[in-house]
């Protein structure tokens, strides 16, 4: 299917490696301009943008703290600056930190607050007057997991800082004008390179949890990302998608 973002630009938060830079290259190959966001791993985003440059298409990496509003206010105004305007933001960068939340600390409550709420707020609202200036053509897809909706141990403070994400996606949707649209896909356990540890460990235990039986990839979360951004997901908003494997079916 040909979705038609050619001239469109998109910024791809936490676009270095696994889902982020699928849907990074995902977007490109419909011939979207795409800027890469980056915080510690600008190799894997430098990676990804060789890639999408070999292939024809236009990137960009930026690197950037964005639970630093002032930081991604510079993002936002170079990735106008570059490319002419912005189409599509996907919030995907994120922290976890998996501990029991007996055991965790205030420390790490504010680090992942700080990265998975704030820092979807902070993109969202830098990014929103150009959004809105795009006459039906803005998109924000923002990446959750699915943990945000139904729970789960070890995850309690990213799950709340995510469903709060939830929340600002269905808000905003309700608010924005000229077409725009903002919606959230709530992930599954996807084998990335985060806590890889965890889930050798738990392989067999975790499976039996998906009706599929197996774990989700990056590649399974891509193609909906991207179907979002285009003019055929032009009446979908306000939405939370659970592509999960069938770990939720709320």
């Amino acid at each position: 299917m040909k979705l038609g973002l050619q001239d469109k630009v998109a910024l791809v938060t936490g676009g270095a490696r696994d889902v982020g830079r699928e849907i990074a290259v995902g977007l490109a190959a419909e011939g979207a301009a795409v800027v890469v966001n980056y915080h510690g791993s600008k190799a894997g985003a430098e990676s990804v943008v060789a890639e999408i440059r070999e292939r024809g298409g236009k990137a960009l990496a930026i690197g950037c703290d964005i639970s630093n509003i002032e930081a991604v206010r510079a993002m936002v105004a170079q990735t106008v600056e570059e490319f002419g305007g912005l189409h599509i933001l996907v919030n995907n960068a994120g922290l976890v930190i998996r501990k029991r939340f007996g055991d965790s600390t205030p420390e790490e409550w504010k680090r992942q607050i700080d990265v998975c709420l704030y820092g979807t707020i902070n993109c969202t609202h830098a990014a929103l007057p150009h959004l809105e200036a795009k006459s039906g053509a803005g998109r924000i897809i923002t990446i959750v997991g699915d943990s945000s909706r139904v729970g789960e141990s070890g995850l309690a403070i990213a799950a709340a800082a995510r469903a709060g994400n939830i929340a600002l996606m269905k808000s905003v949707a309700r608010e924005t004008r000229a077409g725009l649209t903002a919606n959230t896909l709530a992930l599954g356990l996807i084998e990335t390179a985060h806590d890889p540890e965890f889930i050798t460990a738990n392989r067999d235990k975790l499976t039996k949890l998906y009706p599929l039986r197996r774990l989700g990839q990056p590649k399974d979360v891509a193609p909906l990302a991207v179907l979002l951004a285009s003019e055929e997901g032009g009446w979908i908003t306000g939405q939370v998608v659970s592509v999960s494997g069938g770990f939720s079916m709320v």
